[in-house]
């Protein structure tokens, strides 16, 4: 058992099961449980998705939470087609996996991230990897949980690269600007992994070829899942040569720091139409001494990319 415990915060597509399984597969931390959004699919398709990675990885005992289903300023979501081309209309890359033997959880997915707060306080990490509504509805239902909770850890968000959504916006903050804003601009500390460093991790073929040679279920289907990423990459990024590692990078910064080197920096989030989306320095607290934002900035891309093949290698040759 750790000290750590985790609590991810998905929208289960690709690159979140690979978070999953960087977790799963690392020591310092105890993973307590998912938290559902919605982004890259709908929100119930990805808590099922995620209780089918977990048990494909040979984890039975975390329990999965439905979240909210659409951001704060709307009734219902919408998936964008993109969505589905990246990360297939299932949201793993068309790999059918079993139908999980566990059932996602009929308690209150909000309720869950509050009590694990109090529970553990600052042992706790929650890495949120889709948009932030889950996370602003937790504080407004208890805002004390901004200086209970110990590492925040958020993949989302461009300061100084373009979005991927528009010149200035990044996905995950796009589908909810205005719960992003909230966030960003209460007591909470995080730490912002964006697009400045997710767009340097980059995985190729070359890596889930090794996942194929363990000859495993899970080496196999992660290869599978993978490839079909790196092949949507080749249409929309073809400038990249890989698929970035954005979610599963959020993870292994939130355990090891160490991995980037951050700007301090009080921060907010445009809601305006033009620049909808825009993570950026706050004008009205930029003199502050106190800032509770750490906006990556740099990488360990080798350092990183060592770690995570050598996790998930190890997780993947098991099972």
């Amino acid at each position: 058992m750790a000290q750590k415990k985790m609590i991810l915060d998905l929208d289960t597509g690709i690159d979140d099961a690979m978070a999953i399984a960087y977790a799963v597969a690392s020591p310092e931390v105890d993973l307590i449980g998912i938290l559902g959004s919605y982004g890259n699919v709908y929100v119930e398709d990805g808590a099922v998705n995620s209780l089918k990675i977990l048990e494909l990885l040979g984890v039975t005992d975390v329990p999965v939470y439905v979240g909210l289903p659409h951001s704060s300023e709307s009734d219902h979501f919408d998936r964008m087609p993109v969505s589905a081309q990246i990360h297939g209309d299932n949201g793993i890359g068309e790999v059918e996996l079993p139908e999980p033997k566990r059932a996602v959880e009929t308690g209150d997915g909000i309720d869950f991230l509050i009590d694990s707060v109090k529970k553990y306080g600052k042992d706790l990490i929650l890495v949120p990897t889709g948009p932030l509504t889950n996370l602003d509805a937790a504080i407004k239902k208890d805002p004390s949980i901004t200086k209970e909770i110990g590492n925040v850890t958020i993949m989302g968000g461009a300061l100084t690269v373009p979005g991927n959504v528009s010149n200035v916006t990044e996905a995950n903050i796009q589908q909810d600007a205005a719960a992003a804003n909230r966030v960003f601009t209460s007591p909470l500390h995080l730490t912002m992994v964006g697009l400045d460093v997710t767009l340097r991790t980059l995985l190729t073929k070359k890596e889930t070829q090794q996942w194929r040679d363990l000859g495993t279920k899970s080496g196999k289907a992660f290869a599978d899942i993978v490839d079909y990423y790196i092949k949507a990459y080749e249409v929309t990024s073809p400038d990249l040569h890989g698929c970035a590692l954005h979610d599963p990078f959020a993870v292994g910064v939130a355990i090891n720091p160490d991995f980037v080197t951050c700007l301090d920096l009080n921060m907010y989030v445009t809601t305006d139409d033009k620049f909808y989306g825009r993570t950026v320095g706050d004008p009205a607290r930029l003199s502050e001494p106190d800032t509770n934002v750490k906006v990556a900035v740099n990488a360990d891309v080798d350092g990183y990319l060592k770690e995570f093949m050598s996790r998930l290698g190890g997780l993947f040759k098991e099972n």
